[in-house]
């Protein structure tokens, strides 16, 4: 198995060499193998590294990422633990959807305000009547 560098691993993945090592800090790559003082990677990593990327794009933490692939005390298959956490990110976004929608609203009644000044303004959203 031929081994890569992280500047070769970084063109392949379209990453930076510094996002890599910052994965690697934060525990969301394993540590890799060393020669001559260089990190040296086998293709395995950029299974590792689209998981990573996926799971950015779907909202996680880095910090969730990190929890997910790794420290279970429990030796369910990771399919069964990514679904836990996707149902939970399912949720999320719900709740967060549905404040989206309020402020949307919000933002609605406010493009249509008449107000003359600040404290009009004020005074009509402590009554809850609609800035017209």
């Amino acid at each position: 198995m031929r081994s890569l560098t992280i500047g070769q691993v970084a063109r392949k993945a379209g990453l930076r060499a510094s996002a890599i090592r910052y994965y690697e800090r934060a525990g969301l790559l394993p540590k890799p193998q060393r020669a001559g003082g260089q990190r040296r990677y086998n293709n395995q990593i950029f299974d590792r590294l689209a998981l990573v990327e996926f799971a950015k794009e779907c909202g996680f933490s880095l910090s969730e990422i990190r929890a997910m692939f790794g420290g279970f005390e429990d030796d369910a298959p990771l399919s069964v633990r990514t679904r836990d956490w996707a149902v939970r990110k399912v949720e999320q976004l719900d709740a967060l959807s549905k404040r989206i929608d309020g402020m949307r609203v919000k933002l609605a009644r406010a493009a249509r305000c008449r107000c003359a000044d600040l404290g009009e303004c004020g005074r009509r959203l402590r009554a809850d009547s609609a800035c017209r």
